[in-house]
């Protein structure tokens, strides 16, 4: 079962005109976009402290799913709230409005009030780490859920004046490499030691040449009817140059859009290269802001 998602909890408000994001309806595969509603996949729940897999259909209501978590974990279901990415999954939609949960998805159970189960299923949103240089250390915090290897970096850098270039970090003997990743992809939680190792001034590698990379824009059936756009941008674009061409030429409507790429939200300053945006890959996108609460 290949891994998901790591552990979110709802950190992260959504806004859009009618107070909640509206996934768009379609499958993963972009060559099928019909609802198969007796296929079945099986999900995994994820607590602070267990996790446990969950038969369901594509179509299975998400009031449904937490009727089911009742049953299974004692919870009343006024009390869960679901989430994947940091988006709340709503009560009045099913899997099927959900195009990024597919068969084993990790989706995110945390409580909405004080209720106390005999095992705590919050988890903070901030864990203390290590940074260990060659001569000191330093103990910093990090969100457990958003923080990635270069937003690490940049951290590191406010601190010691360590180039970001230069950087070179490692947990767990390790390689973190690619920047767009989550710490938590690297098996980083509370306590973990990232080790720095500085690069040679002859080691540092020129930014690669631009390139253009051929990528889809994906949307749903309520907004142009599930239509697939083919584009080709340079990948040293970032993330809300590709909203503006949209918007600009009039293929959206004007409107807020979340970009998704791989299970993961698109930073709007963020380059395609800095997300690993490459030819073929698919761009998903819905209507919705994010900000922090």
């Amino acid at each position: 079962m290949k891994e998901q998602t790591p552990l979110l909890q709802k950190q992260t408000a959504f806004k859009t005109p009618f107070q909640h994001i509206f996934f768009y309806q379609h499958s993963l595969n972009p060559n099928n976009h019909s609802k198969q509603s007796n296929i079945k996949m099986q999900i995994i729940i994820v607590t602070n402290s267990n996790h446990f897999p969950l038969e369901i259909t594509q179509q299975e209501p998400v009031l449904e799913i937490k009727q089911k978590i009742a049953v299974n974990l004692g919870i009343p279901t006024p009390l869960q709230t679901l989430s994947i990415l940091g988006f709340e999954l709503i009560d009045g939609l099913d899997m099927d409005d959900y195009p990024i949960i597919h068969d084993g998805t990790n989706i995110d159970l945390t409580l909405n009030n004080n209720f106390n189960p005999e095992h705590d299923l919050l988890l903070p949103c901030r864990i203390p780490i290590t940074i260990k240089f060659s001569s000191k250390q330093i103990n910093i915090e990090v969100d457990n859920i958003s923080e990635t290897v270069r937003s690490l970096k940049e951290k590191i850098h406010i601190i010691d004046a360590t180039p970001i270039k230069r950087m070179l970090l490692y947990t767990s003997g390790v390689e973190m490499e690619e920047e767009y990743r989550y710490l938590s992809e690297y098996g980083v939680t509370e306590y973990s030691e990232i080790t720095v190792f500085l690069k040679s001034m002859n080691r540092i590698k020129a930014e690669p040449p631009c390139r253009k990379v051929s990528m889809v824009v994906q949307t749903s059936k309520t907004l142009l009817n599930a239509a697939t756009i083919p584009l080709e941008m340079k990948d040293t674009s970032t993330v809300n140059e590709v909203r503006q061409l949209l918007l600009s030429r009039k293929i959206l409507p004007m409107d807020d859009y979340i970009f998704i790429h791989k299970q993961r939200i698109m930073r709007d300053n963020c380059t395609l290269r800095w997300h690993g945006v490459d030819n073929g890959d698919y761009l998903y996108v819905f209507k919705g802001t994010i900000s922090k609460e």
